[in-house]
Formats: structure tokens, sequence, C-alpha cells
């Protein structure tokens, strides 16, 4: 296929890369030529902006750090809404904001050109060794159009939803990703703290339930998914073991401020009622609040297939 790609940054030019290796022919543009340069030497062609790479290529691509360049590629003068013809695919693999893909796609549908956003996990090391999970939201017909492609790209492919899906999938898993972080952080420096050794606390958290994410792959699909809460771990002895951590900080002086908001959690749970139920009915509280509950159909399984 001859495909165009806009955006050759640290995730796009190895994406544009392996289209390169399964053999496709690819067009590329980027605010920076010489990001370009490899991909050049790789056998790639340049064109010198969207609009050259929108009336040369039927099927577009753009991997680009964030909405404000997406308006400007999409929505500026010469930009893809204007010059991309009937009947175009156009892939956008930018980690974007949900509103902004779905304005560009109802621009693209009245255009007849169909849109898929399609941001991916796994940075840039994994982008260099198709080790991508592509989280592609859109039409149905659009992501079957695409699925070639996408498996050019990444070992794995997720089809997410309507327009905005694979936008709001990848900006609450990095959410996740960097809160869980910050508590890492909280835990590892109260420890470190107390005395253990900064090697031995990170391998503890590697080698325990933690490090093989037990809770989301094996305990939450068991209760909060099932909207099941019979007790495998107690929510009394939970709030207990994260008040000894708190004890911990506060004598060692260190915060611990997403533990003390947990806590508070924990707290209001229990005055509900809810000590001896399982420790993750407390969840339910977010859920509660945002007017949204998190139920797998029966016999859904949320891990990676095998392989």
């Amino acid at each position: 296929m001859k495909i165009g790609f806009i955006g050759t940054g640290n995730i796009g030019a190895p994406i544009a890369g392996q289209l390169l290796a399964a053999g496709h022919a690819v067009t590329v543009h980027d605010a920076r030529r010489a990001n370009a340069e490899p991909l050049l030497a790789a056998g790639a062609l340049w064109a010198d902006g969207p609009a050259a790479i929108a009336t040369q290529c039927d099927i577009v691509a753009t991997c680009l750090p964030g909405p404000r360049e997406i308006e400007t590629v999409c929505l500026g003068p010469g930009g893809l809404v204007e010059r991309l013809k009937p009947g175009a695919l156009y892939i956008d693999h930018t980690t974007n904001a949900p509103e902004l893909a779905r304005r560009v796609h109802g621009m693209l549908a009245a255009k007849g050109v169909a849109m898929l956003d399609a941001p991916v996990s796994g940075g840039m090391e994994g982008a260099q060794t198709r080790d991508l999970l592509v989280m592609a939201g859109g039409d149905a017909a659009a992501f079957e159009r695409a699925r070639p492609l996408l498996d050019a790209i990444a070992k794995r492919v997720m089809y997410v939803g309507g327009i905005g899906a694979g936008c709001v999938a990848k900006i609450m898993h990095n959410s996740a990703t960097f809160t869980l972080d910050l508590v890492m952080a909280e835990c590892w420096t109260t420890a470190v703290k107390a005395g253990v050794d900064a090697a031995t606390i990170v391998k503890v958290f590697n080698e325990a339930a933690l490090g093989h994410m037990m809770n989301l792959k094996v305990r939450l699909p068991a209760t909060l998914f099932r909207g099941e809460f019979e007790p495998r771990f107690s929510l009394a002895l939970a709030r207990k073991d994260l008040g000894l951590a708190l004890d911990l900080a506060r004598q060692t002086g260190t915060p611990m401020r997403l533990a003390a908001l947990c806590e508070a959690e924990m707290i209001e749970a229990m005055g509900r009622g809810w000590a001896g139920r399982d420790a993750s009915i407390f969840l339910t509280l977010q859920e509660e609040r945002a007017g949204a509950e998190v139920r797998l159909p029966a016999g859904e399984d949320p891990r990676p297939e095998p392989g």
C-alpha cells in the first residue's frame, strides 16, 4: 500500500519503519526533516507537508506530540481535513484529546473519508520491536480496512469502540500508570527512611503480588468486576495494613498523600458496615460518585490472551 506518514519522532519513526519493512511504500513528513533521514535512507519518500501527503496517498497516518499538533496538521490551511480525498483512510496514532478526534472524524466523514484514532502503548522501545498495543477506535469497517497496517506495526491490536475510544483507553491507562508510579514512590521512600535498602524494596515489589499484577489479573476479576464481595482479604485487614504503613510514614516524617486518601476511602466504606466484605468493595465508592459501574460480562477474562 502507498501510505503517508506524518510525525517521525521517537515513536512515529519506528512505526513508519515497520510499515517499510512490511513492504509498503511510505511517504513521510515531519516538522524537522532530520528526524526522517533514517527512513529516507531506508527507502521512504519525502513530502513537504500535510497537503502533499494527502494528495499523494490514500492512507495517511499521524503520530504527533498532542492535540496542538493535530489541530495544525488536520485543521490548519492545507491540512488533512481540507486535502484528503473521498475514499481515503486516516489513522491517528497520537495520544490525543477524544473530543478533538471526534471533531476531526466528523469533518472527514462529511467528505467521505474514514478515520481511526489508534494510539499505541509500549513506548519507543516497543515501537522498534513491534511490542506495542494498538487501541483503535472508529467505525468497524474502517478498523477492518486498517487491520493489515496495524498488524504490521504492533503485536497486539484491539478494537475498543467508536471514534475517540482509542484516546480514552490510552489516556486512562497512562493516568493509572503515572498515579501508580507516585504511590509506589511514596512507599519506597518510606521504606528507605525506615531502613530498608532501595534495591531490596524494589525487588520485593517486583517479586510480590503487585509485580505480578495479581489484583488486576486475579482478585478484581473475581470481586469488583463481578460485583461479588465475599471476602478473600477483608476490608478490615486491608485498612489495618494501610494504617500500619501510614503510622510508619508519620514516624519517619515521610508524606504519603495518596495512601492517606486511600485510607479515608476505606474508613468511609467501613462506616457503611463493609468491614467484613472483600477489600475491593471500597472501590464501589468511586463507582457511586462517578455514576458508572465496572462490571465484566459473564465469562469475560481481562487477562491478555496467551502468546
